[in-house]
């Protein structure tokens, strides 16, 4: 595996025995994870997690709680139904 790239993404200048060593630990791990492409997931149905756990967060409900009319009310300059700022110049 071809480390180079990577190292050169990592601003990273690496002896070239080091540069071996991370080559044939990183050959290992794809050698190891190759294994999963031969798994079968077409009819398995994606996770958010793979802990048996429900959501203890309440539901979301919509509540209309005041009226954009009612909001716009005490705004000192509005336009189509927005607020209207001065422009910020950075």
């Amino acid at each position: 595996m071809d480390i180079k790239k990577y190292e050169a993404m990592a601003k990273l200048d690496l002896p070239e025995t080091e540069r071996l060593s991370l080559s044939e630990r990183a050959a290992s791990l794809v050698k190891e994870f190759s294994v999963l492409e031969s798994i079968d997931t077409n009819a398995v149905e994606p996770l958010v997690t793979v802990l048996d756990i429900q959501s203890s967060l309440r539901d979301d409900l919509v509540i209309k709680t005041i009226s954009r009319e009612e909001l716009l009310s005490n705004a000192p300059d509005q336009h189509d139904g927005f607020f209207r700022i001065p422009k910020a110049l950075v």
